[in-house]
């Protein structure tokens, strides 16, 4: 499913939201040093940003050549582009060897993956027995009343048929998603653990995250325009509704963290 965000790079690094610092330092304290994490899937790089002011070097990894172009570059973080499915040959070429790496991260993209090969290379990479996976996904954003009234109508009738069926395990916040991985650190499960992210934006920004989805590209392709003028002007009657152009946009992130056992 990379392709569908290669011709919308641009929007998908403007329009996603940036992850909040609550997140990574709760990912972090469960992580019992912070050496070497491998951020998966990592798109424009926002996680690998933040990563790297925690961990002394950050391999992030992405299929998508045009995101990578448009990534945040740092001394500590390296990048590589990949297959979509990592053979092992080339897992041990531009990513690391077996136990070394303290924190696997993937950003609302694990359920695109295969995750039986996926975790069977994190189980490789990650030390023994403390090694982190934290994944990651955020659901539908939360503006107000009127605003999120017409999203959800938009979310599930008009943009609904162009979602791919993985999208249903982000409508239910990674919580039915495979995770074969023991509490990390001193929890009690694995999650998910609940985050907020929020971003200020005008409503040209807000359809510009809209414009950044994977089914916002899949209607495209079919010949249908899902920003239609008549959805134009709901969106536009609810956000100045209040008389306020900037609002604060909500997007609630769910996270699973894990660790893996001893003889993994």
């Amino acid at each position: 499913m990379a392709e569908l965000f290669v011709k919308q790079a641009k929007e998908y690094s403007e329009g996603r939201p940036n992850y909040p610092k609550e997140l990574f330092d709760f990912i972090a304290s469960n992580t019992p040093s912070h050496h070497l994490a491998w951020d998966v899937g990592t798109g424009t790089g926002q996680a690998a940003l933040s990563l790297a002011a925690i961990y002394d070097d950050v391999v992030a990894t992405d299929t998508s050549p045009k995101q990578l172009e448009l990534a945040a570059k740092l001394p500590n973080i390296t990048y590589h582009c990949t297959t979509a499915v990592v053979s092992m040959e080339e897992l041990q070429t531009k990513i690391g060897s077996q136990s070394t790496f303290d924190l696997v991260t993937v950003a609302q993209a694990l359920h695109w993956f295969d995750l039986p090969a996926f975790y069977h290379r994190v189980k490789w990479l990650l030390k023994k027995p403390d090694g982190v996976i934290a994944a990651w996904c955020y659901t539908t954003p939360e503006v107000n009343a009127a605003v999120d009234a017409v999203f959800q109508r938009f979310y599930a009738v008009d943009s609904g048929p162009y979602w791919d069926s993985a999208r249903n395990l982000v409508d239910r916040k990674y919580e039915t998603i495979d995770f074969p991985f023991e509490p990390a650190g001193g929890l009690r499960h694995t999650g998910p653990f609940r985050f907020n992210a929020e971003k200020v934006m005008d409503l040209e920004g807000f359809f510009t995250y809209l414009r950044s989805w994977s089914a916002y590209q899949t209607a495209k392709e079919k010949g249908v325009e899902l920003l239609t003028r008549d959805v134009v002007d709901r969106f536009t009657a609810a956000w100045f509704e209040d008389g306020v152009t900037r609002k604060t946009v909500v997007y609630p992130i769910y996270l699973r963290i894990g660790k893996v056992g001893p003889l993994e």
